[in-house]
């Protein structure tokens, strides 16, 4: 015996109230620094941006995904490096963020190690004998990113493109070089660098 037309109606008003429809087919992608493209429909970092939209019958609106901030265990080691080097602290977070997601113990495909994910090659100019270690990698991230702000007279979107690609590329381009993952990057950063500041 069939339910009554209304039980089964009732039954979906109830699913909807429980999962909210945010993103019911709607694809979104995110490139990571290593110039990975990641596709999901459950985004669950504010680098991810709509892909492909589905199409809704009816008055079903998209929520705005809020953003979600890193967390604040490292907040101490940040601030001693903004006041150490004269950096923002907004930007130190907002460049954790876009380069490991906070995971200390990030390993790119490159070799890149840690928070700030530095190159092994950089490791004795900034300090740094255990890239794993927070505090190490954030002071030397710091301060390598300090130094692109002064090579490129604090014009941020240069300093970041030099972060990411490495000054030689900003150099031979005279601008942020025509790459997507840079390009990509240095969105990325700024973006998060501002809600960064206004949270």
């Amino acid at each position: 015996m069939f339910p009554h037309p209304w039980a089964a109606f009732f039954l979906f008003i109830c699913l909807c109230m429980m999962y909210p429809c945010t993103a019911l087919g709607d694809i979104y992608r995110y490139i990571d620094a290593d110039g990975v493209v990641h596709f999901t429909n459950t985004p669950t970092d504010e680098g991810y941006t709509l892909y492909l939209k589905e199409k809704r019958v009816g008055r079903v609106q998209t929520r705005t995904r809020r953003f979600k901030a890193g967390p604040d265990v490292y907040d101490n080691i940040i601030l001693n490096a903004a006041r150490a080097f004269g950096v923002d602290h907004a930007l130190i977070k907002a460049v954790i963020h876009a380069e490991s997601g906070f995971n200390p113990r990030a390993v790119s495909s490159k070799g890149a190690r840690g928070l700030m994910q530095i190159m092994p090659r950089n490791n004795a100019a900034l300090n740094i004998s255990n890239p794993f270690d927070p505090s190490q990698n954030i002071m030397g991230g710091t301060r390598y990113l300090k130094r692109m702000l002064n090579r490129y007279n604090e014009r941020l979107a240069l300093a970041l493109a030099a972060y990411n690609a490495g000054p030689s590329a900003v150099d031979k381009y005279k601008n942020i070089p025509p790459y997507k993952e840079t390009q990509t990057y240095v969105q990325r950063v700024m973006s998060l660098y501002s809600r960064y500041k206004s949270s």
